[in-house]
């Protein structure tokens, strides 16, 4: 069980790592760090990708060495395979239930972005590591996906300290590298193009990451005793469709907007 929890922990990883790039803080990022705005501030925009990228990944650490902490607390507690699992499946069934808003459910979620004004108040290589480690975290701003939450409860429950570590690196990495998708923009039409584009993106990285919830959820059941996967598979795909089909018969609502801070906007 340890083992299965282990790899759909790096899996989720990753899906909560491209999910959060939706975020507004993470849409923000994708405005604020580009050619565009880094030639117009006088810096090199390759430099400061790389640092947010450093950032980030220090900040996944950061987020790893807090459930490395739980992790060996729990490695301690001694609980069986059948009581690993159980939670594993709940707390999987509770983040699909809340990224999917089935019954309008949802989980409170943390509601912050970084400070712009460290744009012009720091060194290039400051505010770049500076708001990837904050993103990195996954905790410190605006949290767009409950997978942030799975991902956490599922390195915990591994009890081990050193894969908490490589995990959470992991989904910091994940975060990091978004940055390089603005690697074109070097005009204020392909800013606004881009964007666009990547909105209309969004629903299907939210179909991404519930679907990614709900296979975790059933793998792990499965893992644990094989009725009660099949049974958990027939209600998790129920869910999935009538969810699908609810989300794709309505006219697409971008759920986030780019907060273009002022600094890029004006140049």
């Amino acid at each position: 069980m340890t083992s299965v929890l282990a790899s759909v922990a790096c899996i989720v990883a990753l899906a909560a790592g491209v999910r959060s790039t939706w975020s507004p803080c993470g849409l923000s990022m994708l405005a604020t760090i580009t050619p565009l705005a880094e030639k117009g501030r006088g810096h090199r925009y390759r430099t400061t990708a790389i640092w947010f990228v450093v950032g980030s990944v220090l900040g996944g650490a950061s987020l790893g060495a807090v459930m490395a902490l739980f992790a060996v607390a729990v490695h301690a507690l001694g609980a069986s395979m059948t009581e690993l699992a159980s939670v594993a499946v709940v707390a999987g069934i509770i983040t699909f239930a809340a990224d999917a808003r089935i019954g309008g459910f949802h989980v409170p979620v943390h509601h912050r972005q970084v400070n712009e004004r460290w744009l012009d108040q720091f060194r290039p290589w400051v505010y770049g590591a500076g708001f990837g480690w904050q993103i990195g975290t996954g905790l410190a701003t605006y949290i767009k996906t409950c997978a942030v939450y799975l991902m956490i409860v599922l390195v915990v429950l591994t009890g081990n300290p050193t894969l908490a570590v490589l995990v959470g690196s992991l989904f910091g990495l994940a975060r990091g590298l978004a940055v390089f998708l603005g690697r074109r923009i070097t005009t204020t039409t392909a800013l606004a193009d881009f964007h666009r584009r990547f909105m209309a993106a969004d629903r299907y990285a939210l179909a991404g990451v519930v679907i990614c919830e709900a296979a975790t959820t059933l793998v792990i059941t499965v893992a644990a005793s094989p009725w009660a996967g099949a049974a958990t598979a027939v209600v998790l795909c129920a869910s999935v469709v009538l969810w699908s089909l609810r989300q794709y018969r309505t006219p697409h609502r971008e759920t986030a907007t780019a907060t273009i801070p002022s600094s890029v906007r004006s140049r």
